[in-house]
């Protein structure tokens, strides 16, 4: 019911002409930047979102679009403001789906590396709550004096909560690692028979990431070595190494100079105080994070704005979106379904991690 209401407000944004009016006062006012932060690119009409983009929006390489924000001299003859698609974690499905639909379409995307899990075998960690209760073969486990019975579906919910709550919260990459293993061991987990869903959760292979690249329509970033949340960590040197080390192994597999990062989660309370310092010493030009909100010449370089999107939303939500126009109704008090929607949407974002 509430997604249908959703989608009435946005259609009601959309074909009043409100979404046209704020393109064009958009092109009118200080230059503007729009950043668009996908993760997976199925369950959802990701084509669709790329077609109305495309035609209302000048989509860009993000080097190249924000060169041209803070370079006043640079001018475009295209008007349309300059809009940059990025997907973070770097999913297989990025390239089976995301990566398809960009050669198609013709337009550039980025996506935001975690080398740590390429071709490791692994999960991504917020994954691996709901992964190792599924594929769990006890009826009992034990984890740190509770006992949980995986027959029963709340006891199944309850410990992926608590694996996803402990792996979220490690203060190193290490202790993350060591806890993991232990849930693996105690749950005797198969790794047979992963569901569709789980394949497309997959990370993507170097050989996806350099065809990709060849293309001329993908172009990566870095998003530290393991994707622990930097602000959770308790050793300096491990964030310094997270970030560094992370452009170190991309450079060296795409052999060019990687400029732009991601910070994992992206909210200020998830970067830390040294996590951007730590970025402008590895010497990226742009760090992305996950603040709402839209980039002008005045941003901070290393603290840029993004808008939460996901291909599961309709196509008019997404319109609204990059529009600035769901923003600012999220702010109308008399509008609670949208605020809601707004405030679980950075929830969820913030509980997956993605």
């Amino acid at each position: 019911m509430r997604k249908r209401l959703l989608i009435f407000i946005a259609g009601c944004l959309y074909y009043s002409g409100a979404v046209a009016v704020a393109r064009c006062l958009a092109r009118l006012g200080e230059r503007r930047l729009v950043i668009l932060n996908y993760h997976q690119a199925t369950g959802g009409d990701l084509c669709r979102h790329l077609l109305y983009l495309r035609q209302h929006y000048r989509i860009m390489h993000i080097e190249a679009a924000l060169e041209e924000l803070y370079a006043p001299e640079i001018y475009s003859h295209d008007r349309r403001t300059p809009l940059v698609l990025t997907f973070d974690d770097g999913y297989r499905d990025n390239y089976t789906h995301a990566f398809a639909l960009a050669r198609q379409w013709q337009i550039p995307i980025v996506v935001y590396l975690v080398p740590g899990y390429i071709e490791s075998g692994a999960h991504f960690w917020w994954l691996e709550g709901k992964h190792l209760v599924q594929h769990a073969r006890v009826p009992v486990a034990v984890i740190e004096g509770r006992t949980y019975q995986l027959t029963v579906a709340r006891e199944r919910a309850a410990l992926a909560d608590f694996i996803d709550t402990r792996v979220r919260y490690a203060s190193s990459v290490a202790e993350r690692e060591r806890f993991l293993a232990s849930i693996y061991t105690e749950l005797a987990v198969s790794s047979d028979g992963l569901s569709l869903e789980e394949e497309a959760a997959l990370p993507l292979s170097w050989e996806q990431v350099v065809e990709m690249e060849q293309s001329g329509w993908v172009s990566f970033g870095a998003h530290t070595m393991h994707h622990p949340i930097l602000a959770y960590l308790t050793d300096e040197q491990e964030v310094q190494q997270e970030v560094e080390a992370c452009r170190g192994v991309v450079e060296r597999h795409l052999g060019h100079p990687v400029r732009s990062f991601a910070y994992p989660v992206g909210q200020m309370q998830h970067i830390g105080e040294g996590a951007m310092e730590a970025v402008k010493r590895t010497g990226y030009c742009w760090a992305v994070t996950t603040r709402y909100g839209f980039n002008t010449p005045r941003s901070h370089p290393h603290l840029l704005h993004r808008i939460e999107v996901d291909v599961s939303q309709h196509w008019l939500v997404v319109a609204a979106e990059a529009a600035g126009l769901w923003g600012l109704f999220a702010r109308v008090r008399w509008l609670p379904p949208v605020r809601r929607y707004l405030t679980n949407a950075g929830k969820k974002q913030a509980s997956t991690v993605r």
